[in-house]
């Protein structure tokens, strides 16, 4: 991953960097990886994490159509 520093400004370099990270899932990887997580665990967390987002695109798509 690659940020360009302009006019010296390095702040606005490394908030650019975090953005690139969170879009990525950098930060969420890291934080996963802090601990071992047993085979089970993770299939029961990832099934969880898709019935979340499902559960979202249901909820918005009943928005639109006024449900």
């Amino acid at each position: 991953m690659e940020v360009s520093v302009r006019d010296n400004n390095v702040d606005q370099a490394l908030r650019a960097l975090k953005k690139k990270l969170q879009r990525e899932g950098v930060f969420r990887e890291m934080k996963l990886r802090r601990h071992f997580e047993k085979p089970s665990q993770k299939r029961k967390r990832e099934n969880a994490e898709a019935v979340r987002r499902y559960r979202k695109v249901l909820r918005k798509r009943m928005e639109r159509e006024g449900y």
